[in-house]
């Protein structure tokens, strides 16, 4: 027996476990395929450190993963697969502007919620899916804690909002009058405004592309890559 062979064995599969264990993904290399599946689910972290209790998707590991599918010229599309309840809201910013900006195909599909800053990382792909029994919240952003100099705070949190109006706009079909509409409706939260959309709302409203669950994304995403690459 090659002990060599199977000490490389065990690492790998260590590697495997710890990626996935961190990321929430596994390394492509090991499973020679020409999709990179990227997972963003519980509260997106950023510049502040969640509690421990929390299940969170850290904003400087999904960088990495993504400039390392964007260089690997076997990695033809990526996949995004989406459960999220929202959280710092530049990080997700920055991930959803990182997403649109690759030029390789990509497809998002959210299950069990996109909400919050979740929804333009969802409208950051080619090609957006929901399942049925998903649900997105469109809220505008809030902070929560002692306030210092309130009409600046103000005007920051404005243009912070403008910017993500202005994202989900340039990434989706829904037009600005229904956007600000669903975003400051009264009627459907109790203790906030904003508006809760559930699986075929969210295409209707045209944030979404079609409501399908895996495989109809990962079809759709083989369709782009055959019709960029052939």
């Amino acid at each position: 027996m090659d002990k060599n062979k199977d000490s490389d064995n065990k690492e790998e599969k260590e590697e495997i476990v710890n990626n996935i264990r961190q990321m929430g993904a596994p390394n492509i290399s090991n499973f020679q395929s020409s999709i990179q599946f990227l997972t963003i689910i519980g509260e997106i972290e950023g510049h502040n450190i969640s509690s421990s209790d929390k299940k969170t998707t850290k904003y400087e590991h999904i960088i990495p993963i993504l400039i390392a599918a964007v260089q690997d010229p076997n990695i033809k599309g990526i996949f995004i697969i989406l459960n999220t309840v929202g959280g710092d809201v530049e990080a997700g910013l920055a991930l959803a502007e990182m997403i649109n900006s690759i030029d390789k195909p990509k497809v998002s599909l959210v299950l069990g919620g996109g909400h919050s800053i979740g929804v333009p990382l969802a409208t950051a792909s080619d090609y957006s899916f929901i399942v049925p029994t998903a649900a997105m919240t469109i809220h505008p952003i809030r902070t929560t804690g002692l306030v210092i100099g309130v009409p600046q705070t103000f005007r920051y949190f404005e243009k912070m909002q403008q910017r993500i109006i202005d994202f989900i706009l340039r990434t989706s079909n829904i037009n600005k009058k229904d956007l600000i509409r669903l975003m400051y409706s009264t009627d459907e939260l109790a203790n906030d405004i904003g508006t809760i959309l559930i699986g075929k709302e969210a295409v209707d409203y045209g944030i979404i592309d079609e409501v399908g669950g895996f495989d109809c994304a990962l079809n759709k995403l083989n369709i782009l890559i055959d019709n960029k690459y052939k």
